[in-house]
């Protein structure tokens, strides 16, 4: 399941999931560009790894966040925000389905799946007479923090919540759920046996985070968990100590019913605040990292004393973010003269202006450039605003007397939403604005809070916003969330892409599935329009010296804790 997330600020990214080595200098950041297919990803990681034993035990590690729920079902269209992701995996990495880690499985820093042993020992299949048969074994300790078992009941409830059979529950996506037949006991309830209507693949679609029996009726999926955690209703290393909503922070120490191995730090500190707020928190050693994605924040936080700067890829693509079910935005012709008159490489100039990062223009919202299943599927070609104004002409649109195209007397008009109060974030919504002002669209900027962003985008409260999703290893789980008619947000599709989505799954050669993927992408953006690709973008964390494991982590965390177990502080560093 892929997680919305912002273009900048503080939000970070979030779903099924790269860094560079190389920090600043007094003149700017190091020069630095995104990788290729067949490139060296591990230019990419940059965590200052160490093993648990060499670094000091106990600690705080204090963090910003640009918002702190105010829904925590991750599972959820409201609760599905990176931020959320980020802030739950410590204390509910049985649940967190993103990132690198989450239910049965975890992620390497390339992407390769393997089973989550505190949760699924081990996870076997088995195709027969065209259906599946999936045998899972459940680690004998896991279990919720209520002390429910974390067996057969809890995988049943895991496929009823999310197969997407009962529309009243407000769920991201069925994804693979959809083909699962029967959740049962095997030999005990600690042996779950899987079987589906057609095979699943790849495996790890399914129980890539675990839902708790009690969450078991549309109404506690939907607002049980507004301005509410339920601790009690978690699985992790850490635990929820102490919700402040009056400070606006979270406070979270190791859990004594947890199995697995046992945290480093004594603490993890998470903070709401503001972009703006971070900088000045870092330089004052109130959190202990802070991004520096745009060059207005870099500059502010270069040269902080006790820091340095651990550069790679952000796993996100976007920056066009449409909303095609707002009135102005319900003719595909106006989506379509959007992607024209958008200069993608300008928008990028801007973004990433002084922060010497080279990327070029990706042409998928499912997989990064470095992918070896990647295509360019950007759907147009030729840009620019007269290109733009054709289309909008060929489609029966006149200019008025103000120079804005209309058709049947309404003209184009609608908002940029943009989020947070960085000030390159400002220019980048401004700098697409102006490009589709000249193609004769009237267009104004709403301005909101980065704490708004759940709220706004969960709600779809937006036109057209510059943000976009996180990135996984692989298409499968992305192409239903996003094309399949009866699941993306827009409700657009058709049946004839719905089956061959429904058909890929089936695939169990990785090369082939993730072909077939890319070419429903294809055709569904040069039919309907609804997403689009402006940049991918580095991952910049400005970390406080001696923070060890922490930062550009690739697939294995969008968070930038590869491991929230071993995250902790050098021996002899701040505590």
């Amino acid at each position: 399941m892929k997680k919305y997330t912002t273009i900048g600020g503080v939000a970070l990214a979030a779903t099924l999931m790269l860094t560079a080595c190389g920090g600043g200098t007094p003149s700017g950041p190091a020069s630095q560009k995104a990788e290729e297919s067949g490139g060296d990803i591990s230019k990419l990681i940059s965590v200052n790894a160490k093993e648990a034993k060499d670094l000091e035990q106990g600690g705080t590690v204090t963090l910003g966040v640009g918002s702190i729920g105010p829904d925590f079902n991750g599972f959820s269209n409201v609760g599905n925000s990176a931020d959320n992701s980020a802030l739950m995996t410590p204390v509910n990495t049985a649940s967190i389905s993103s990132g690198g880690i989450g239910g049965c499985w975890k992620l390497d820093f390339d992407g390769k799946a393997s089973p989550n042993k505190d949760f699924c020992e081990d996870v076997k299949s088995e195709v027969k007479d065209g259906k599946q048969t999936i045998t899972i074994k459940v680690n004998d300790k896991a279990t919720w923090n209520d002390g429910t078992p974390i067996d057969v009941k809890t995988f049943e409830n895991t496929w009823k919540m999310l197969r997407g059979e009962d529309k009243s529950i407000d769920i991201v996506t069925a994804g693979a759920y959809a083909f699962v037949d029967s959740v049962k006991a095997g030999a005990n309830d600690k042996e779950v046996i899987v079987t589906t209507t057609q095979p699943v693949f790849p495996l790890e679609g399914l129980f890539f985070g675990l839902i708790h029996p009690a969450i078991n009726t549309p109404e506690i999926f939907n607002k049980g968990f507004a301005g509410e955690m339920h601790p009690e209703w978690m699985a992790g290393p850490f635990k929820v100590e102490n919700y402040d909503t009056t400070a606006k922070t979270v406070t979270m120490i190791p859990n004594d019913k947890w199995w697995g191995q046992k945290p480093v730090l004594d603490k993890v500190i998470w903070r709401q605040m503001e972009p703006s707020a971070t900088i000045a928190a870092f330089k004052n050693g109130e959190i202990d990292a802070a991004n520096g994605r745009t060059l207005g924040r870099y500059k502010q936080l270069e040269g902080t004393t006790n820091s340095e700067v651990r550069r790679g890829q952000r796993l996100f693509a976007g920056g066009l973010n449409i909303n095609a079910k707002r009135p102005a935005l319900t003719d595909v012709a106006v989506r379509k003269a959007i992607f024209t008159a958008v200069d993608r490489k300008a928008i990028r100039d801007v973004r990433f202006n002084g922060l010497n990062w080279s990327e070029e223009s990706s042409g998928s919202m499912m997989l990064m450039p470095f992918s070896q299943y990647y295509q360019d599927n950007y759907p147009v070609k030729d840009t620019g605003a007269e290109a733009a104004k054709k289309v909008l002409t060929d489609a029966g649109y006149t200019a008025n007397d103000k120079g804005i195209m209309a058709k049947d007397g309404t003209p184009i008009a609608f908002k940029i939403t943009n989020f947070g109060d960085d000030p390159t974030a400002a220019a980048t919504s401004q700098t697409l604005q102006n490009q589709l002002k000249a193609a004769g669209m009237d267009v104004t900027i709403d301005q909101r809070g980065d704490a708004d962003f759940g709220k706004v985008i969960g709600g779809r409260e937006f036109d057209l916003t510059i943000s976009g999703y996180t990135v996984g290893p692989d298409a499968t789980d992305a192409v239903k969330q996003y094309y399949d008619s009866t699941t993306n947000e827009n409700g657009l599709g058709d049946a004839e892409l719905d089956a061959e989505i429904k058909r890929l799954a089936t695939i169990s050669d990785d090369k082939e599935r993730n072909k077939a993927a890319m070419d429903v992408e294809k055709k569904h953006m040069e039919k309907y329009y609804s997403m689009g690709t402006v940049l991918n973008g580095p991952e910049i964390q400005f970390v406080r010296t001696g923070l060890a494991n922490y930062g550009p982590s690739l697939f294995k965390s969008l968070s930038n804790v590869p491991d929230w177990t071993t995250l902790g502080w050098e021996k002899g560093a701040k505590k």
